[in-house]
């Protein structure tokens, strides 16, 4: 059988996950790239403009936006410890790229006027980590909450914990996380700290919207890796993203013969009797030429994709509907740094400003950046990176003003406000005005003129209530063509690099089966969920069948089966994990 070509359109995570997957399975494959230097979306780093004052080849690194990778990530971590890596001592990692990943110990949670909570961010391995839990729930009046309220919100997780998977699927995905959790019933501390906490602050989805059954997912896992000793829960980059995954990444594919064209943007989907013939594309200069292979794979975001699939593959693929619907729910989630002539850690991890109006969330990254050297760059006076996230731009004001419609110094000005009046509280000045010697807001962000609107060209899709029937599958009904994207329907069903790396799979594995190819395919995993709960599942899963809503009463044999089953699910968790121990340590 003679060796296939595949065209793929756009080098962010999801494109550049085909690309590997394929390469390593004999296909030709060629990546076309809007980014003139960048790869990687939304996930990369950049060169920021104007600071490299010292030597012409360094400048300070900035984002785009969050970068998090929690421990219930599957399929972009198995990518990177494929991604061969030498670092600057000409030591080359056994695990690749995934080596770069180091674990955050602490959450923080901030909040305006009172001392912020600090929590382990995994497991209590310490002492200090003990002791930080012990604190977090014996000192629950510091949080503003009453015990109405954690008990409402426990009982609400412990119905996610035993909900079947029918039930989120048919039931949680047409309500809102914010009607599940009663938000309206309850304090602003609840609202702030429980409900909103995760969905604004790490999704850029607002509560009122954002579906119940992604909260539910969501919240659960990064719960159960905080009650597996074995994972750490939040893991960060140690240095620039490009620098130690991205750059090593592009080298590794083109090293394999992949070639990536830089600087062209896909704009049409040429589709003639019922395949794809081409994809007309711009190239750096705008002349505009058509790219063709055997197969294609579009991985590009939703807003993007409308506009280069036709009608008339939407007429032939009834799956590619509800695109047009998808990418109006999107939301913007983009990135500023603050470099400052201190190193002011903060926290040794995320910060979660958990009361500001734009949904702050930041981490100071130079105490993760092992041997990186900020001394030559810029003005040399730079000791610290504070890296924040917004994720609130369009619909909570601060001094009055949406972020949308604020200067890029306003933006600067204003979301530094907010961060200052959750730090600096009790007498205590954290930070200060004249730490700041530079700063740099993702580019991504275009203000408004009297002309224009304010625009990102690179929002983040969210997962909004009743938006799971219109995600398409990575296998379309055009039998050449093929979609890698977060708005892909995946197990992870978060738009992520997670998402996007699994979206490739799945468009992989449906290359292989279609044209006939005997390699292996990659490698697909569910969501983790203990076993312990596979009894309460199943029998919510005959209440949902006969058409009952979940309930916490169970029948008297059921309670009796739990306790058995629970001891004997502990006994098997502690005897293998000392296998695992011993095991591990002999080799």
């Amino acid at each position: 059988m003679s060796t296939k070509k595949v065209i793929i359109i756009g080098g962010g995570v999801a494109g550049m996950s085909a690309a590997h997957e394929l390469v390593e399975r004999g296909f030709e494959v060629e990546v076309y790239e809007r980014q003139k230097i960048y790869v990687g979306g939304k996930a990369r780093s950049v060169d920021v403009p104007g600071t490299n004052l010292i030597h012409a080849d360094k400048y300070l690194p900035g984002e785009h936006g969050f970068r998090f990778f929690p421990g219930f990530y599957k399929h972009i971590t198995d990518t990177m410890k494929r991604i061969p890596f030498t670092d600057k001592n000409g030591i080359q990692h056994k695990n690749g790229c995934f080596d770069n990943l180091v674990p955050t110990s602490r959450i923080m949670l901030a909040i305006y006027g009172k001392d912020p909570i600090v929590m382990p961010a995994s497991f209590p391995k310490n002492k200090s980590d003990i002791k930080l839990m012990i604190h977090d729930l014996f000192d629950q009046h510091e949080l503003g909450l009453s015990q109405e309220e954690i008990d409402f919100f426990v009982a609400r997780i412990w119905q996610c914990m035993t909900s079947c998977a029918f039930r989120r699927d048919g039931e949680y995905e047409r309500i809102s996380w914010w009607e599940f959790m009663q938000a309206e019933r309850f304090s602003d501390a609840y609202r702030h700290l429980l409900v909103e906490g995760l969905t604004r602050s790490l999704v850029a989805a607002r509560a009122e919207v954002a579906s119940m059954k992604t909260g539910t997912n969501v919240t659960l896992q990064l719960m159960f890796c905080m009650w597996d000793p074995s994972v750490n829960t939040d893991r960060v980059l140690n240095g620039p993203t490009n620098d130690v995954w991205l750059f090593p990444w592009l080298k590794y594919l083109t090293g394999k013969g992949i070639k990536f064209y830089h600087g062209y943007r896909g704009e049409e989907v040429i589709y003639e009797s019922g395949i794809v013939r081409g994809i007309k594309v711009s190239d750096p200069d705008g002349k505009e030429q058509v790219v063709a292979g055997d197969l294609y794979i579009l991985a590009t975001p939703v807003e993007r994709t409308i506009k280069m699939i036709p009608e008339s593959m939407v007429q032939n693929d009834p799956s590619l509907t509800g695109l047009n619907t998808l990418a109006e729910s999107t939301s913007w989630m983009n990135g500023i740094q603050y470099y400052l002539n201190e190193d002011v850690s903060i926290n040794k991890g995320h910060v979660c400003y958990s009361y500001t109006e734009w949904a702050v969330t930041s981490i100071s990254q130079i105490q993760f950046w092992k041997d990186y050297d900020l001394g030559d760059r810029f003005n040399g006076k730079i000791k610290g990176i504070l890296s924040v996230d917004i994720s609130d731009w369009l619909y909570t004001k601060f001094n009055g003003r949406l972020a949308e419609n604020c200067t890029a110094e306003e933006v600067m000005k204003y979301t530094w406000e907010q961060i200052k009046m959750s730090l600096n509280v009790n007498g205590k000045v954290l930070l200060r005005d004249d730490m700041i010697d530079h700063w740099y807001l993702d580019r991504d962000i275009h203000k408004a003129t009297a002309q224009v609107q304010a625009i990102d060209k690179e929002p983040l899709l969210i997962n909004a209530v009743n938006t799971w029937a219109l995600r398409p599958m990575a296998r379309t009904r055009i039998q050449n063509f093929y979609l890698a994207s977060d708005y892909v329907r995946t197990n992870t069903d978060l738009a992520t690099m997670e998402g996007a790396n699994e979206a490739a799979r799945r468009a992989v594995n449906s290359i292989l089966a279609d044209s006939g190819s005997d390699a292996s395919p990659c490698t697909i995993w569910p969501l983790h969920e203990p076993a312990i709960f596979l009894p309460l599942k199943w029998w919510d899963n005959k209440r949902y069948q006969q058409g009952l809503p979940w309930s916490d009463k169970s029948p008297g044999w059921l309670k009796m089966f739990m306790v058995v089953w629970t001891i004997t699910y502990i006994a098997f968790t502690v005897v293998r994990s000392f296998f695992k121990r011993l095991f591990g340590s002999i080799s």
